[in-house]
């Protein structure tokens, strides 16, 4: 059991380290020129949460705070995120919550459109997305969601 916790433990590093040591200055200006508050909240226990937190400080906006905490159930109750989109951690971006492995293009058509919604979400832990091993297979499909908790497809990437 100890053996496989380090293999895992090494795995996550090797792809945190790809997410901070590759790529090139962000092309997501809105993001990155955003001037409120950025907060994720993660598990505290949780690895693909730290690679998801590399990502968008890299890709997105280095100024994002990323909180640990114990549980995210209470951040997901206070924003109203319906239970069938939660994923394991949740952005706060301005008035917006930002639910789970979602790409950074959506958060950028998100804060540029501007639309009258609480958030978006992509639920579960898709292969292939931001801060996820694996292949992408199929479409990611990132979910609008009102401020009476109902949604419908935001886009698909």
């Amino acid at each position: 059991m100890k053996m496989k916790f380090i293999f895992l433990a090494v795995i996550i590093l090797i792809v945190a380290a790809f997410f901070i040591f590759s790529g090139n200055a962000s092309s997501f200006e809105v993001i990155n020129n955003f001037e409120g508050k950025i907060e994720m909240y993660k598990s505290s226990s949780c690895g693909c949460c730290g690679v998801y937190a590399n990502y968008l400080q890299r890709n997105g906006n280095s100024n994002a705070d990323i909180i640990s905490l114990e549980s995210v159930s209470g951040i997901k109750k206070a924003y109203n995120v319906p239970s069938a989109l939660e994923s394991c951690h949740t952005t706060i971006i301005g008035d917006y919550f930002v639910e789970g492995h979602i790409p950074l293009e959506a958060v950028e058509k998100l804060l540029t459109e501007k639309p009258d919604i609480a958030g978006i979400a992509m639920p579960g832990m898709p292969e292939g997305s931001p801060g996820m091993l694996g292949k992408k297979i199929g479409d990611f499909v990132i979910y609008a969601v009102n401020y009476d908790g109902s949604y419908g497809e935001f886009m698909r990437i």
